[in-house]
């Protein structure tokens, strides 16, 4: 008998070790309270296989069955801002802030106080009222297929002035300022560095460079191996993707020698959300190394933004460094970007017909 419960205490303690690391931040009233509601619906704007990665170990962790949907961070704004605080997703879990500033600012996301939160790098990485809490983050670059350009005899662009020049018309991807993240981080960036006004021409001026404006944030990184894009504008980690991912030893990352700006991608509860104890779980879950480290596991190579998940091998071996950025003003980007937008979009005039993709 007392061999037998020798053995039993040994195996509690042996699960109790192996058990997730956050597992004891976690109140386990609110672990019960989501398992209750048996429900979680996510809307992702990270990259699928990541996305899918982290609903299913979430699902097998806890029990709660989690559906999921990928859009782009415009996509998912546009869609809260429609069903107007009767969302049809509990939680958004990826993408640039700048959309979910935006949506906070409209009191379309739910406060909540995360435990996990200590663990975060600093109060850059949360909205002060707990709004949306950091994940990742990203830094803004060029990324370039270097055959291509030696076959057109150009040198590659290095800094952001370097992209009106003439010899790169018709060679350069972005993403679209309505739908996608990246591209309100772009507008945002420009309108920081050299002011209103000149912020806005030099989007204008670089239109006249612009082959294709893609829906998705990643969608130029995805085209330069190919050589359909031979210039993509996006966030370095999505060129990494590329090159470590589907072996494309053609791309070459740039960060613009003037400096660049930085997304921190995100996490958030929808105000009004069906299953808001499952939502609240979920973000605990989120800013735990058992979600963040699935990133780098399936794909996704951003810095992480936590204190006790372990970085990613592969944005350092390529020579990113997470605090060379600008300052970034998140608060006037939260209280203008919208405007900005339109400015944008005003500026360009009959050039913004016709290419700006939203499928």
């Amino acid at each position: 008998m007392k061999k037998c419960f020798a053995i039993l205490l040994a195996l509690v303690m042996l699960l109790a070790f192996a058990a997730p690391a956050m597992a004891e931040e976690i109140d386990a009233d609110l672990v019960a309270a989501a398992q209750a509601e048996g429900e979680l619906i996510v809307y992702g704007s990270c990259e699928e296989d990541y996305l899918r990665a982290a609903c299913d170990h979430f699902a097998e962790l806890y029990g709660i069955k989690v559906s999921y949907q990928r859009l782009s961070t415009g996509e998912v704004q546009a869609k809260i801002e429609e069903e107007n605080g009767n969302p049809s997703a509990d939680v958004w879990f990826g993408g640039t802030t700048d959309p979910y500033n935006v949506c906070a600012k409209e009191g379309l996301l739910l406060p909540y106080e995360a435990a996990n939160a200590v663990h975060l790098l600093g109060p850059a990485y949360r909205d002060a009222d707990g709004c949306w809490y950091g994940i990742y983050k990203g830094i803004l670059g060029f990324m370039v297929n270097v055959d291509e350009l030696a076959r057109m005899g150009l040198e590659a662009p290095q800094d952001w002035a370097d992209l009106l020049k003439e010899e790169y018309k018709g060679l350069i991807w972005l993403s679209n300022y309505n739908t996608a993240g990246t591209a309100k981080l772009v507008i945002n960036t420009m309108i920081q560095k050299y002011g209103h006004d000149e912020g806005i021409k030099y989007l204008v001026d670089l239109d006249k460079n612009i082959q294709v404006y893609t829906k998705s944030g990643s969608g130029p990184s995805k085209n330069v191996g190919t050589g359909e894009c031979v210039i993509g504008i996006g966030f370095l980690h999505d060129g990494i993707t590329q090159i470590v991912d589907n072996g494309y030893g053609n791309i070459g990352l740039i960060v613009p020698s003037t400096g660049t700006s930085y997304e921190i991608g995100a996490t958030a509860i929808f105000k009004g959300a069906k299953h808001e104890n499952a939502a609240k779980l979920w973000i605990e879950y989120a800013l735990s190394p058992e979600c963040v480290e699935l990133g780098a596991q399936n794909g996704s190579y951003q810095f992480l933004v936590i204190d006790n998940a372990q970085q990613p091998e592969q944005a350092a071996e390529f020579g990113l460094d997470p605090e060379n950025v600008m300052d970034y003003d998140f608060e006037d980007a939260k209280n203008n970007i919208t405007t900005y937008i339109e400015e944008v979009m005003t500026a360009l005039g009959e050039a913004a017909d016709d290419r700006f993709q939203t499928e």
